[in-house]
C-alpha cells in the first residue's frame, strides 16, 4: 500500500456528478499528512460530494489524468479504508439505530458498522479498547444507555470514539459542532484540537466559521464546487474573503485564535 505518501488526500481534475447534476467540474486539490485543514464553504458549495468521495460512496468520472487518491492509493477495499480514515458526519449521526448502547456504537467501528451484529465478533482487547477510548472523551456514563436516548452531545462525541477505534491516521470531521449548545461545542472542540496537538491530521469540512481553532493552520474557500481560494488560515479569514464567499457583507472578529463573524 501506498500509506508512506506524504499526501493524504489528493485529488486531481476530478469531475463528479450527483444525478444529472455536475457538482465538481476537474476539481483538485491536495491535503498533506500532518496538515490540519478546514474546508469552509456555504451549503451547496459541494462540501458533502467530497465527504462522499473520500468515503468512497461517490467516485470521479473516468477520464485521463483524473483520480482521487487517499493515503496513496486510487483503489481501496471501502472496509480496510475506513480503519485508515475515520469520517464523523451529521448523515452517519442521523441514520445511526436509536437502540443500540453506548459501548457497542465504539465496537461498531471495529467493522465500520452501524450497530454490531451477531456475526462480529469483538476480543477483550477490543472491549478494552473502548472503554478506555470513553473514558478519554469523558462518555464513560454512556456504557449501557441507547443511542436514542443521548443528548446531541453525547452522540456526537460516541461517533468520534467510534472513528478512532482504529487510531485512522485521518479524522474528517462533518460540521462537529452544529447542533450542540455553547458548553458541548467548547467541550467537543477541545476534544478535537487535543487529537490534533497529537500530531492527527485533521479535516475539518464546515460553514460554521467558529468551529475553526487555533491549531487549524490551513483553509480551502470552497463555492460552487470550486476552490476560490487556498492558503494560510490568517491569510484565508479576512472580512473581503468571507464577504464574497457567503455573498453578505459581515465582519470577522477574531480572539484567543478563534474566530467568528457579525453582520454589518
Amino acid at each position: 500500500m501506498g500509506l508512506s505518501s506524504d499526501k493524504v488526500i489528493e485529488l486531481k481534475e476530478a469531475t463528479v456528478y450527483r444525478g444529472r447534476t455536475r457538482v465538481f467540474d476537474h476539481f483538485s486539490l491536495e491535503i498533506l499528512r500532518g496538515q490540519s485543514v478546514a474546508i469552509l464553504g456555504p451549503n451547496g458549495s459541494g462540501k458533502s460530494t467530497l465527504l462522499n468521495l473520500l468515503s468512497r460512496q461517490l467516485y470521479p468520472v473516468q477520464q485521463a489524468g483524473s483520480f482521487v487518491k487517499v493515503l496513496g492509493e486510487e483503489l481501496w477495499n471501502v472496509w480496510e479504508l475506513r480503519t485508515h480514515l475515520g469520517i464523523v458526519s451529521q448523515d452517519l449521526q442521523m441514520e445511526y439505530m436509536g437502540h443500540v448502547k453506548g459501548l457497542n456504537v465504539l465496537l461498531s467501528g471495529i467493522y465500520s458498522s452501524v450497530g454490531i451484529w451477531s456475526h462480529q465478533v469483538f476480543t477483550d482487547q477490543d472491549r478494552q479498547r473502548a472503554e478506555a477510548l470513553m473514558a478519554r472523551l469523558g462518555i464513560g456514563h454512556c456504557r449501557e444507555k441507547h443511542f436514542s436516548e443521548m443528548s446531541t452531545g453525547e452522540q456526537r462525541k460516541l461517533l468520534l470514539g467510534r472513528a478512532l477505534i482504529h487510531n485512522p491516521e485521518v479524522l474528517v470531521l462533518d460540521e462537529p459542532t452544529s447542533g450542540l449548545d455553547i458548553r458541548a461545542c467548547f467541550q467537543y472542540l477541545e476534544l478535537v484540537r487535543d487529537l490534533m496537538r497529537q500530531g492527527k491530521t485533521v479535516v475539518l469540512v464546515t460553514h460554521h466559521i467558529h468551529e475553526i481553532p487555533p491549531e487549524i493552520n490551513r483553509v480551502v474557500l470552497l463555492r460552487g464546487g470550486q476552490v476560490v481560494a487556498d492558503g494560510d488560515k490568517a491569510a484565508m479569514l479576512t472580512d473581503a474573503h468571507l464577504r464574497e464567499l457567503f455573498d453578505i457583507p459581515v465582519k470577522l472578529v477574531r480572539l484567543n485564535g478563534f474566530y467568528q463573524v457579525v453582520p454589518i
